[in-house]
């Protein structure tokens, strides 16, 4: 008959349960979770140096890409590699990047 050999108290003991970590509270900003539509947004850093400054109003949004009405006409920004300044509260557009509809729903899976 084969008997285990104990492990002498290395590793946990059977059935024990392991720590956790600690979860990180992840910040999101207010402004990233409402409705962009009408609103006047800066562009205040981006990948793309062309569109740094701009200033508008959203005219539409889709899953990638801000529609904003500046003085100058109409400019598709798009969010990945860029920062937005909404009401003076900065937004990564990396937080952004989800259909509309969706965002609400998939920050708030983010801040658990």
């Amino acid at each position: 008959m084969l008997q285990k050999k104990n492990s002498g108290g290395n590793g946990p003991r059977p059935g024990a349960r392991r720590k956790q970590a600690p979860r990180m509270q992840k910040t999101i900003p207010l402004a990233a979770l409402g409705e962009f539509i009408g609103k006047k947004v800066r562009v205040a850093a981006s990948s793309c140096k062309g569109v740094q400054g701009i200033e508008g109003t959203v005219l539409d949004e889709t899953a990638n890409t801000f529609v904003l009405e500046t003085r100058r006409g109409r400019k598709r920004i798009l969010k990945k590699g860029s920062v937005f300044l909404f009401e003076g509260e900065e937004v990564p557009g990396s937080l952004l990047i989800h259909r509309p509809e969706d965002r609400t729903k998939k920050l708030a899976r983010l801040m658990r």
